[in-house]
């Protein structure tokens, strides 16, 4: 993994944000027109798809990235600890740029595991926690730990601020979903206290809950692409696998949700869309339009032709 991201080791840490990508998000809207289309077609071409007994019993959200695009949150707390520790690499200040984040995030899960390998790649920093880098294991452990918990609470306050929005479509489609008399469950890898702050904030506190099933990080020994947390949800839920929907951001994500026996959509983030979803049932930019009966339908299409 690191030879991964080794290649990026030479990117400005000062860079600012690349433009938008117009032909990047064209490609994808193309993707995502094109599977729709195959979809009807099979509807239409296969009359049987609506006798089976298939149904949508329970839909399942993952958090950062599904409800709330984070990344840049999280990227700006890391900078905002950097800089409030005035932590430095080979003596300039240390400031994890957007496209360089990108990178390091779809690659290396958790805060710490980032950090680790980092300063593993680009050497030790100094800081007002250590004035010289740090030698040895325990004092090295001590410097994550600091700025982790710092920028665990700086993140809370972003969150808190009022000023972090859902995403498009997401409380609609909570809505619908209980409306509808269907199961509905949030399983996030984030720690517990992160993904209950974000939850009563921005689905607010009468939607969380209303979950029918709530699990984080913390609830299972494997992370994701690890299939425990959505085998965990399945179990609580009380629902076939097969009338699971989960919906996630990210590769590993969808990986989970394929490893669990379950379908899943994507609704990408602008640091998630060059990624490969070739296994998800469908692709959205974000949930605008993604109604509870289209993906009902969508559905019973998936089981009807495996």
């Amino acid at each position: 993994m690191a030879s991964m991201l080794s290649s990026h080791s030479n990117l400005s840490l000062s860079s600012s944000p690349p433009p938008f990508s117009l032909s990047r998000n064209l490609n994808f809207l193309s993707k995502s027109h094109s599977f729709w289309f195959r979809t009807r077609k099979q509807r239409l071409q296969s009359p049987s798809v609506f006798a089976s007994s298939a149904s949508l019993e329970a839909l399942v959200f993952d958090c950062d990235g599904v409800i709330l695009e984070s990344e840049h949150l999280h990227r700006q707390a890391y900078n905002d600890a950097f800089a409030h520790f005035n932590v430095c690499c080979s003596s300039r200040p240390l400031n994890w740029d957007l496209e360089f984040y990108d990178q390091l995030q779809n690659q290396i899960g958790g805060g710490k595991p980032k950090m680790r390998w980092y300063f593993k790649e680009h050497g030790w920093p100094s800081s007002t926690i250590f004035e010289t880098p740090p030698e040895h294991d325990e004092s090295r452990a001590k410097l994550i730990d600091t700025l982790q918990d710092w920028k665990t609470e700086r993140y809370k306050e972003i969150i808190k601020s009022g000023t972090v929005q859902p995403r498009p479509g997401v409380l609609r489609l909570m809505d619908e979903v209980k409306a509808a008399g269907k199961k509905l469950a949030v399983c996030s890898a984030a720690t517990k206290s992160s993904v209950i702050l974000c939850l009563e904030n921005l689905i607010g506190l009468e939607r969380f809950q209303g979950l029918d099933c709530f699990l984080a990080g913390d609830d299972v020994k494997e992370k994701k692409p690890d299939p425990s947390i959505y085998l965990t949800a399945v179990k609580r839920l009380g629902v076939s696998k097969r009338d699971c929907l989960v919906v996630e951001d990210s590769v590993i994500g969808l990986q989970a949700a394929k490893s669990a026996g379950m379908s899943c959509v994507i609704t990408y983030t602008s640091s998630t869309a060059d990624q490969d979803f070739k296994d998800a049932i469908a692709i959205y930019p974000d949930l605008s339009n993604a109604r509870l009966k289209d993906l009902e339908l969508l559905l019973q299409s998936v089981v009807a032709a495996s």
